[in-house]
């Protein structure tokens, strides 16, 4: 005869609390992660788009 499935016990309040705990930490993480992430490329947008002072940088052949 085959067997019959169990139901899983229910998670302790300690573990549920941890793992709501660990969710929100990892979400305010996750979104400073993209914030930080947007605002340096919005920098670098930034500094592409000035030209930059000088003459302009040509590559040079190798002295070798």
């Amino acid at each position: 005869m085959a067997k019959s499935s169990k139901a899983a016990p229910k998670p302790s309040i300690d573990a549920r609390s941890h793992r709501e705990r660990r969710r929100a930490l990892l979400l305010q993480q996750r979104l400073a992660v993209q914030k930080e992430k947007a605002e340096r490329a919005e920098r670098h947008a930034g500094l592409r788009a000035e030209p930059r002072e000088g003459a302009p940088r040509t590559r040079r052949a190798s002295r070798r």
